[in-house]
């Protein structure tokens, strides 16, 4: 296939991106300023700029470019950022793929578990209900901005993310190094579910969503055995031999990042399944906490 990738440089983009090249796959990147070589195109999410004809013919689009969540205090301004980041680039895209003679089959779209919300010990599939808080509206609202492809006859799937578990980057990157010092611990009460998967799972899941016809609408890309922050902090110390007895304290985290950011990212509960991805037949490369971190952090059993 020709597959079109947004935040192509990011963590997912870069592993999915080897992945679709392994396959035989070709990638077209897009890619904000000028493209330079045939392999990009053109956009601009900020100007509403895209260069539409370019997207003719290709076989489908997996859309993830979107501001971090977790790097500044959530002022209105950043909380503005973090939303029109995900709904006018989604827009755009769409707008330009859905108006195509000859439209990709399949748009893959990013969105993320922050759509549930705090559901404290509640089992949460495809078909929950969203949550209230500021980032269950940004996933509603960045999924509805995804709505007008499937109109348009193109299959599309919403890819609802939970913590994606790499050493290069994201949360457990941020992790490592208190823990690698033995002051990892739990944060909080620990009885929070966090519902994590492993980068290679992450785009396995991208890659069956594009090969399945079957897979449409929501999607958790989330491991099957989510844990509680208790049991996760617990593991991690065992596979980096490291204790994790003092729990986390929370007062510095929320000096710098805000309450509302550290409340929503770090002590919110979503124990997730991933029922399309079961019922569709996935195969999950880690499908246990200790096995994903063993992998991604090259620490077999001794």
């Amino acid at each position: 296939m020709d597959v079109l990738i947004s935040g192509a440089g990011g963590l997912i983009g870069t592993a999915l991106t080897r992945a679709l090249y392994a396959g035989g796959h070709r990638v077209v990147r897009l890619r904000r300023g000028e493209a330079n070589h045939d392999d990009e195109v053109a956009w601009d999410p900020d100007g509403m700029h895209i260069d539409a004809p370019a997207l003719e013919g290709l076989d489908a689009v997996v859309h993830l470019a979107g501001q971090s969540i977790g790097q500044h205090k959530w002022s209105d301004q950043e909380k503005r950022r973090i939303l029109e980041s995900r709904t006018k680039g989604t827009a755009l895209l769409v707008g330009a793929i859905a108006t195509r003679e000859h439209k990709p089959s399949v748009l893959v779209s990013a969105s993320a578990i922050g759509y549930y919300g705090n559901r404290g010990t509640d089992v949460l599939t495809e078909e929950s209900s969203p949550g209230i808080d500021f980032l269950a509206g940004v996933c509603q609202q960045w999924e509805a901005a995804a709505a007008p492809a499937a109109e348009a006859g193109i299959r599309t799937v919403n890819l609802r993310t939970g913590i994606v578990l790499s050493a290069h980057g994201g949360a457990l990157s941020r992790m490592l190094l208190p823990f690698k010092l033995g002051l990892g611990g739990r944060l909080g009460s620990g009885e929070q579910y966090m519902s994590w998967v492993s980068l290679d799972d992450e785009v396995g899941a991208i890659v069956h969503a594009l090969t399945h016809p079957d897979v449409r609408g929501p999607l958790n890309a989330t491991g099957p055995n989510p844990v509680t922050n208790a049991e996760f902090t617990r593991t991690l110390g065992n596979v980096l031999r490291r204790p994790t007895a003092l729990p986390t304290p929370l007062a510095p985290l929320r000096l710098v990042y805000g309450g509302e950011l550290v409340q929503s990212l770090l002590l919110f509960s979503q124990r997730v399944q991933p029922a399309k991805l079961r019922a569709t037949g996935y195969d999950f490369r880690h499908p246990s906490l200790e096995a994903a971190l063993r992998a991604v952090l090259g620490r077999p059993v001794a």
